[in-house]
Formats: structure tokens, C-alpha cells, sequence
């Protein structure tokens, strides 16, 4: 009988340049795992709920790693850890709301080898879905999570589509806001893509998070200059400070000038299948003054069109809030 105390057995490729990396993605399609950090993968293989036959790992790649100008703005290395990006000075300086967010990524431990990368493409947190059951997103034709007995409490009150598994990534809520655009690579070439299209839910892809093809790599993350040291607030709310996800998390960028708001960018997280940006509130900031009042009215209009289920009922005054405090921060 096989033991699940330790890895089962596969193809370990540790390319050195991203060539090879591609090629290898591109020789075993789907069944090859791209691997960053490991924090989310070893679960899922020791776990025996994934079953690739080969393991390409990118952390040999130096091209993959640290931070560089790139168009005035900054460029990042998908494999570059959580905690470099935690203390780069360039990005504590203009992009500090990214830097927040990967701050309060699990823990200390997994953010000194977790990867930019993996933290974005990390698959669903539903536990339903982590156990293995036949859900939809698993190939079944059932949410467990959607249900009246269903326990629901950290799934998404916008965009179900058969799903109702929340995006899980902290960064990903920051750089939807910062308007980054992902580099993604194969032996086809390269693609450029928004971080708010990158994300998907499941009435786009049922079974994926990301846009993401196969054979594909992420290779880089661009942020553009234009929200560099703007007005910006990041807050995460989770059952605990340390290792959780978020419940729901806020990440706002601003141009703000003799007091009055601009542009903006308000974007949710914990709260629907993909970073969740608050159009409607955007559009009702630009040319209002930043004061308690503006607070007061935006933030009632943070959950308008939100469904929740049966147990995140309190997540609709959470974003509220969080709103209230951001305009207020």
C-alpha cells in the first residue's frame, strides 16, 4: 500500500535558464507542474490530489528573480520570494500597498520561500474542493459549498458561476489595483496580460484561476508608473493575523490632489472568485473630497449586488467598513 508520508513518484527537472524551462513545459502539457515556492504544491502531491508526471522547478532561474526599472515603473520576477518583495526599498516607496500585502501572506516561514508567482496562481482554498470531492471545479456537477447545510463562511458573496470558492491570493488584490500587467511566456512566445484579466472565475474557466494555457509560464510582473507613491491604504481581515486567508481584504490606489480624489482603483479580496474591483465606488469618488462625509457614502455602496450564502451574511458591513476606513486612512 502506498504511503502518503512521502512524495510519490515523478520527473524532477531544475532548469537554469528559461528556455529550457519552457521546452519542458511545453514537452509535458498538463502533465507537468510548474513550481515556485512549493507551498501550495506539496499539499496537493503528498495529498494525492494532483497527479503530474513531471515537477519543472524555475527557482534555478536567475532571470525569474528580483526587481527591475522597467518603463518608469518596476518589473518583478515571478520567482522572486514574498520576502524580498516585503523589503525592497523601491517598492516600500511607490507600491507599499503591494509590499503590505505580501507582508501579511501566512506566515514568516512560508514568505521567506514563497514566490510572487505562486502566491498569484495558486489554486482554490475551498476545502471541499481540497478534499477531493467531485465538485464542479474537480469535474463533478455539484458546489458542496452552495448548499443550505453547506459550511460557507469565507466563500464569495459576487460573480458565482457554480463555483463559490474566493480568490485566495493576497498580491493579486494589490496588483489589480496597481494595474500590473503579467508577462506570461511559452515556446509559442510571450503574452501580455492585465491583472484583471488574468484572474477568472469559473463562468469563464471552470476548472482554472488564471488564464493561464499550458505550456505557459509566468515569468514577470510590471507595474506601470502611473501609481507610483499615489495615495494608497491595504487592510486584510482574517480569523488570525498570522497564516490565515483573507476573509476579506481591500487594496486602494488614488490620485488625490488639493484634497480632492481623481482617479481611483478600489479593488476586494475574500470576497468573489477573481479581485474584486468596486466600479460603482470609483465612479462616485472622482471630484469628491476626502472626508469623513465621502467615507460615509461610498462605503454603502460597497456591497450593493452582493449574494451571499448562508453563513458570510457579515462579510457585506465587513467591506463596508473596510471601504470607510481606506477613504478615512
Amino acid at each position: 500500500m502506498a504511503s502518503y508520508d512521502v512524495m510519490p513518484d515523478m520527473q524532477l527537472f531544475q532548469p537554469a535558464d528559461i528556455d529550457d524551462a519552457l521546452s519542458l513545459a511545453d514537452r509535458y502539457g498538463e502533465d507537468g507542474w510548474i513550481l515556485g515556492g512549493g507551498q501550495d504544491t506539496y499539499g496537493w502531491l503528498k495529498d494525492r490530489a494532483k497527479h503530474p508526471h513531471a515537477m519543472i522547478d524555475l527557482n534555478g532561474i536567475e532571470a525569474l528573480k528580483g526587481v527591475r526599472e522597467a518603463d518608469g515603473g518596476i518589473e518583478i520576477g515571478a520567482v522572486t520570494t514574498l520576502r524580498d518583495i516585503v523589503r525592497h526599498p523601491r517598492i516600500l516607496s511607490d507600491y507599499p500597498i503591494l509590499a503590505k500585502a505580501a507582508s501579511l501572506v501566512a506566515s514568516p516561514q512560508i514568505r521567506n520561500v514563497g514566490t510572487l508567482g505562486g502566491n498569484l496562481v495558486q489554486d482554490a482554498r475551498c476545502w471541499y474542493y481540497r478534499r477531493g470531492l467531485a465538485c464542479y471545479r474537480a469535474g463533478g456537477n455539484i458546489c458542496y459549498a452552495d448548499s443550505p447545510e453547506a459550511m460557507n463562511r469565507e466563500h464569495c458573496i459576487f460573480g458565482a458561476s457554480r463555483c463559490v470558492a474566493v480568490s485566495p491570493s493576497d498580491t493579486a488584490t494589490a496588483l489589480t489595483a496597481l494595474e500590473a500587467t503579467m508577462i506570461v511566456q511559452s515556446s509559442d512566445g510571450q503574452r501580455h496580460i492585465t491583472a484583471e484579466d488574468f484572474f477568472v472565475g469559473p463562468d469563464t474557466h471552470i476548472a482554472q484561476m488564471t488564464s493561464l494555457r499550458t505550456g505557459e509560464i509566468l515569468t514577470a510582473v510590471r507595474i506601470p508608473a502611473k501609481w507610483a507613491g499615489s495615495t494608497s491604504y491595504f487592510e486584510k481581515v482574517a480569523d488570525r493575523n498570522v497564516w490565515d486567508f483573507a476573509l476579506v481584504s481591500i487594496a486602494v490606489t488614488m490620485s488625490v490632489e488639493d484634497n480632492i480624489i481623481g482617479d481611483s482603483r478600489f479593488v476586494c479580496g475574500g470576497v468573489a472568485c477573481t479581485p474584486h474591483r468596486l466600479r460603482n465606488i470609483e465612479r462616485a469618488a472622482e471630484g469628491k473630497p476626502l472626508s469623513n462625509e465621502t467615507a460615509d457614502t461610498l462605503a454603502a455602496l460597497a456591497s450593493q449586488r452582493a449574494r451571499p450564502l448562508n453563513y458570510n451574511h457579515f462579510k457585506l458591513p465587513l467591506m463596508e467598513n473596510l471601504v470607510r476606513r481606506a477613504l478615512r486612512g
